[in-house]
């Protein structure tokens, strides 16, 4: 039996009582006590699924491919050019007409379906990771795509879990929640269960309701799903929570440089328009070249081109076990100097394991044990891989002892505690990290008598906890304290004059590939920073087992003391940060960016979503809390320090093949369409007609479709980059004269030499101009000897078609119809000559170029760095 019913619209459900919520919403026939020990059946559940859509946000509906792409004949070029060939066809040109309309739809299908195939491929991608939650279904809780949830569903949350979902709480503990998302406020509100005691109409008073995408910080609950996707709270507003990131400084520098390029054609187009009609040349013959060499002139295949190299990098990345979540993150990745990371799972194995628990003389203590025990297996807030190495340990008997309460884990306080009872006896067992818990500790437990803790026994527990953190070992101190049978709650204060059982002492054994993947990230100028809520000395002794050199070390205490301006100078010189809070590692991440690093940060934790959120590349693994895989830009699927470096190498990659293009617009291309205008000037007739133009660009933009899969030299992933607008314009100054010299040369010789008339001026010019602008590719694409430098198969086979095309179009039959006659055999020669002689002057140009990059101090930077 299936239940289509929808949930009401109006009024929101967390004004509506919980009794008329759960008669709506539990499984049909079954009423709603029934229905939450056994959950929605999947029959029910598939109904609402189709009556409620999915249990997603999305700022934009995804259009449908036919729709896309009849959008993209919207671009103002693109209707320019229809226009001017309804002109042609009205005046009796067909031919033109006809050629014009055959290449605009060619050009907008090939940019079409490169950026589809991109964007599926991002969208594969981005899903490869869902949110998921634990959900009853058919009388057994399972774990299931957040997406498939409906309402209806009962759902457990837990620390680290997003909420997926808008809902009534039916069961919580110490269910603490940040809904900074929704409200603002940055403070965590603690959700309730039941109804509230006074009606609560605004959203920000439901302390009885959870919404979607606010975050758990601590304790547990069960919710029953109210709302879901776009009828969500969170739904209502989507469009302006869900926009798209600040752009980063590499979209920011090719949109500008794409402006710059822009006003430079519309100033080159309005002179020749101004020019030839001071001549009296025909007003349609102007209109239309104008508009072909404005096309020309445009870098229309930029936006394919940088969306096509990222999905390909992110596709490589996906091989490599990294799942990127924006695309736009494999930039920052490349430009990535700075890498902070925590250790546990980084640096070591992340399999902790519990080695030894003893008591203060250092003796192995069954107590010590048995408290850790008890403190691990009732506490039902945040689990940390050392609780679950304390329950794998050893088999202790818990029967007879009961759960009271718990005070959660705090990152401030770095501690949990339970409430225990067993035989009308209450005790508070607690365990945290030794420097903060010794201080509430005023006995220490001596076999079965208790001791003062007087200064001295301190000192000899600080110097025990001290040594087993020398030799590697990750410490907590666990302690207890009896309280009245009464004794109904846990407060922070109960959290006072304990008794010291003594230590449980951890050991993650370093990761063997840390030492290799740290010195790959050192050739590549990557500085790795270890954050972490561990002590000096365990911080330490990781480091030098693999490797990193610890020079200067700050603690939590030290950072708190700096200013912020202080701070962003220490942060520079520091290789570790040790007994950090979630807040002081937001703060370093903040101060090495004012100092103009690019950061990287690599977390799995709730504590680490602030900081994967602020980093210019947030990162997580797939075994993160909802909250921290969120948060981050990338999701590492193997937690390994030598896939990050595939990562960062591959965002390098993803920069130098962009630049490829950059490059070549920037140099052939922009010199051929400005020669062309130039010579338009003073030339009988048009240098090119509009129709061989945009074949000409056409045909141009094929060949670089494949500059996305190209190789790259080993300088060019060697260290950051970022944009450099002044290396580009410079760059332009020195090969785009180089670029006009021979196209003018290249006029002399067919004026002067062949004697050529308009359709053989064209045909030999249209070939040189193809063949200049397509094979110096293999010139730009490498700092060093071309022959040196193997280019990707594809990108040789597709120019050199496309030179070959331009080549043999004059001999088809369909010449006539371009306006293209065919050449003498002298001719071919002539240009071929003239080709590999512009080659040769542009590998020389190139050499010069980075030779005065290199006495200038710049001789190390790959193309387009400024750092």
């Amino acid at each position: 039996m299936s239940d289509p019913r929808p949930l009401p619209a109006a009024p929101p459900f967390w004004t509506r009582r919980l009794a008329e919520l759960q008669a709506e919403l539990g499984a049909p026939g079954t009423g709603f006590e029934a229905g939450i020990d056994s959950g929605l059946d999947t029959a029910t559940a598939l109904a609402r699924s189709r009556l409620h859509g999915h249990n997603q946000l999305r700022t934009h509906d995804r259009r449908p491919p036919l729709l896309a792409y009849l959008l993209r004949f919207r671009n103002p070029l693109v209707l320019l050019l229809f226009a001017a060939s309804i002109v042609s066809a009205a005046l009796g040109d067909i031919a033109s007409a006809a050629v014009i309309t055959l290449i605009i739809a060619g050009s907008v299908t090939l940019d079409f379906v490169q950026e589809h195939r991109a964007g599926q491929a991002a969208e594969r991608l981005r899903d490869a990771v869902p949110l998921m939650a634990r959900v009853r279904r058919d009388g057994q809780w399972q774990r299931l795509p957040a997406a498939q949830l409906v309402p209806g569903d009962v759902v457990q949350l837990a620390a680290g879990d997003l909420v997926p979902a808008d809902a009534r709480v039916l069961e919580a503990r110490d269910f603490f929640v940040r809904q900074a998302v929704l409200t603002g406020e940055a403070f965590p509100v603690e959700k309730h269960a039941g109804e509230p005691a006074e009606p609560a109409q605004e959203l920000t008073a439901a302390t009885h309701a959870a919404f979607m995408d606010t975050s758990v910080l601590s304790g547990s609950a069960t919710v029953l799903v109210c709302a879901t996707g776009r009828a969500t709270a969170l739904g209502g507003i989507a469009e302006t929570l869900r926009r798209e990131p600040s752009p980063t400084a590499f979209e920011r520098g090719t949109r500008r440089f794409g402006q710059l390029i822009v006003r430079l054609t519309f100033l080159l187009v309005l002179t020749v328009v101004g020019v030839h009609m001071l001549a009296g040349r025909p007003v349609q013959e102007t209109f239309l070249f104008a508009v072909a060499l404005a096309v020309g002139l445009t870098p229309e295949l930029l936006p394919m081109i940088v969306s096509v190299t990222l999905a390909r990098g992110a596709l490589r990345l996906a091989a490599q076990h990294v799942i990127v979540k924006r695309l736009a993150a494999i930039q920052n990745l490349g430009s990535m100097d700075v890498l902070c990371t925590d250790k546990t799972g980084t640096l070591t194995e992340g399999a902790v394991r519990l080695e030894r628990h003893v008591d203060a003389a250092g003796r192995d203590s069954a107590r010590v044990l048995e408290l850790a025990v008890l403190n691990s297996r009732f506490e039902s807030g945040l689990r940390s891989p050392l609780d679950d190495a304390i329950l794998a340990h050893a088999e202790v008997d818990t029967t007879g002892w009961t759960k009271v309460d718990e005070v959660p884990f705090g990152f401030e306080r770095r501690r949990v505690s339970v409430l225990l009872e067993r035989a009308g006896q209450r005790l508070i067992v607690v365990k945290g990290a030794p420097e903060d818990l010794l201080r509430l500790c005023t006995r220490v437990e001596d076999g079965a008598a208790q001791q003062p803790l007087d200064e001295t026994a301190r000192a000899a527990l600080h110097a025990q906890f001290e040594a087993l953190s020398r030799d590697g070992y990750r410490v907590l101190a666990i302690a207890s304290r009896p309280v009245a049978p009464d004794h109904a709650q846990a407060l922070v204060d109960d959290e006072s004059e304990l008794v010291l059982a003594g230590f449980a002492a951890f050991f993650d054994p370093p990761k063997d590939s840390a030492r290799e993947a740290l010195a790959q990230l050192r050739r590549c100028h990557v500085q790795v920073k270890v954050l972490t809520g561990d002590n000096e000395w365990v911080t330490r002794h990781v480091c030098e087992q693999v490797g990193l050199r610890i020079t200067h070390l700050l603690t939590g205490a030290q950072v708190e003391r700096l200013d912020d301006q202080a701070l962003a100078v220490q942060a520079q010189r520091t290789q570790a940060f040790c007994r950090v809070t979630p807040q002081q590692k937001n703060r370093i991440v903040a101060a090495l960016r004012r100092r103009g690093h690019v950061v990287g940060f690599l977390g799995d934790g709730v504590n680490d979503a602030p900081a994967l959120h602020d980093a210019d590349v947030g990162i997580s693994v797939d075994t993160a809390v909802d909250v921290a895989k969120d948060a981050a830009d990338l999701i590492l699927l193997k937690r390994d320090l030598g896939v990050l470096h595939e990562g960062v190498v591959e965002g390098r990659r993803t920069f130098a093949n962009v630049m490829k293009y950059i490059m070549m617009a920037t140099s052939s291309n922009f010199g051929n369409m400005a020669s062309m205008a130039a010579a338009s000037l003073f030339l009988p007739f048009l240098p090119m007609l509009p129709a061989q133009i945009l074949l000409n660009n056409l045909l141009y933009d094929a060949s670089e479709v494949p500059i996305p899969r190209d190789a790259v030299d080993a300088e060019d992933v060697a260290r950051p980059h970022d944009w450099d607008a002044d290396f580009i314009r410079r760059f332009m100054l020195t090969l785009g004269p180089v670029s006009s010299v021979f196209d003018l040369l290249t006029f002399g010789v067919l004026l002067v030499v062949f004697e050529a008339g308009e359709a053989l001026f064209r045909t030999g010019w249209f070939i040189e101009s193809m063949a200049t602008q397509v094979l110096v590719i293999f010139v730009i694409r490498t700092r060093g000897a071309p022959w040196r430098s193997r280019p990707d198969a594809r990108l040789a086979v597709t120019s050199l078609a496309v030179v070959a095309t331009a080549v043999l179009l004059p001999f088809t039959p369909l010449a006539p119809w371009l306006g293209f006659t065919p050449p003498p055999v002298e001719m071919l020669a002539a240009i071929a000559a003239m080709v590999l002689a512009y080659l040769v002057c542009a590998e020389l140009a190139k050499r010069w170029f980075y030779a005065s990059c290199a006495s200038g101090g710049r001789e190390r930077r790959p193309p387009g760095l400024s750092r």
